[in-house]
């Protein structure tokens, strides 16, 4: 059987610029759609930022807000 794909995308929420949460993903499209619920579920609390990065190269994917 072969080994699963390393977690290749990071979701982070931080508040007040503290690391609060963190979700680590190999399949882009589902990091996108958590990246996406976690708005929904934590974008309206005060000092949230949630931020989306690509580990293989460190590119910021998306970020809210």
């Amino acid at each position: 059987m072969p080994e699963p794909d390393p977690p290749r995308f990071h979701l982070l929420l931080a508040i007040h610029g503290r690391p609060t949460m963190h979700g680590w993903w190999a399949d882009q499209a589902t990091a996108d759609r958590k990246f996406s619920s976690w708005i929904g579920d934590y974008g309206s609390t005060d000092g949230a930022r949630i931020t989306l990065t690509d580990e293989t190269d460190g590119q910021q994917l998306a970020a809210w807000p």
